[in-house]
């Protein structure tokens, strides 16, 4: 068992239903309008709600009241602010001010071609997210953490737009730098661009967790740090990745891979498997689900078909050069 699955295992149990774990979620259910009461006026309903989803459960007392009356106001949310770009597609978590998932495809092609850049790509704001949700360049500024890509960089050399739109903050979450986004992170962003030697096609979806950890007193509580003044950006305890890879027809088989990672100094020479973790235990962690639409007999095991290993390459070394940040324009 891994130390991930040790720490999460209260979850795949169902212990925690819900009690803790901060939930990233694109659904959203509309309140029941009772039998009785009038209709409010049509309003719209979040990103990510199929209308098939929505509670539907009929009222069997005519009720005094209408509660549903407080939507003519209008829908508090939750909203995703979700955002099709070039290179990836993402779902924005307003509250922790973090992505809630970010989805990439790469293949062997896509990685081969060179159009873009990296030293001509600068950090921005997503001016696209309202401005009291958006996570701000001033609120990284000091904070001990980098500026973690969720999408990378080097998965969408193929333009400089591509590459470009990676660096919106609405694609970073805080990472610890030297030991894991400069480091092993970046070691296992490297382990998923190899995939694509031996796969027609690399999906990766990407997020970060709130995981609930045991105190001294043996209660299990979730605690994270947030940056920024005021603080509003939450730092998160862990960060998933979910590799999906197919040989150019998922009608057959898909081959799948999860692992969740401590935002943490990790030493090299630990294994990569360490942090295989169950679908399952990532869902209930994150309050998304993955892969609904793929029956469990076309899933294949990726480290049963792979070496799930990391290579140290130098490139960590390099990244340690990065320069202090400036100081915000204010």
């Amino acid at each position: 068992m891994s130390r991930i699955v040790e720490s999460i295992g209260l979850i795949v149990a169902g212990a925690v239903a819900g009690g803790g774990v901060v939930y990233a979620t694109s659904q959203s259910r509309a309140p029941v309008v009772p039998a009785a009461a009038p209709q409010p006026p049509s309003l719209p309903v979040p990103h990510g709600s199929p209308a098939g989803r929505l509670s539907n459960v009929p009222a069997t007392i005519p009720a005094p009241v209408n509660p549903s009356g407080f939507l003519a106001f209008g829908l508090p949310g939750p909203i995703s602010d979700q955002a099709v770009r070039t290179g990836f597609i993402s779902s924005y978590d307003r509250r922790m001010r973090n992505p809630a998932w970010v989805a990439e495809h790469i293949t062997k092609e896509s990685l081969a071609q060179r159009g873009g850049d990296r030293k001509n790509s600068a950090f921005k704001e997503d001016e696209s997210i309202p401005e009291k949700f958006r996570a701000r360049l001033q609120d990284y500024f000091r904070s001990g953490y980098d500026r973690g890509h969720q999408v990378p960089a080097a998965d969408v050399k193929f333009s400089q737009a591509a590459m470009d739109e990676t660096f919106y903050l609405s694609n970073m979450s805080p990472q610890v730098g030297d030991g894991f986004n400069r480091d092993y992170w970046a070691h296992f962003e490297d382990f998923c661009r190899r995939l694509a030697n031996q796969y027609e096609n690399v999906r990766i979806v990407t997020g970060p967790l709130y995981l609930p950890r045991k105190y001294p007193d043996g209660k299990w509580r979730v605690s994270y740090e947030v940056i920024g003044n005021p603080p509003n950006v939450a730092v998160p305890t862990h960060f998933y990745k979910v590799i999906v890879a197919d040989n150019g027809n998922p009608q057959e088989t898909v081959t799948i891979g999860s692992f969740v990672l401590p935002n943490a100094p990790i030493d090299n020479a630990t294994k990569l498997t360490e942090f295989l973790t169950p679908l399952d235990a990532i869902e209930r962690a994150s309050g998304l689900e993955f892969l609904t639409a793929l029956k469990s007999s076309k899933r294949r095991e990726l480290c049963q078909e792979t070496s799930c290993s990391i290579i140290v390459r130098q490139f960590a070394d390099k990244n340690k050069e990065i320069k202090r940040l400036p100081a915000p324009k204010l």
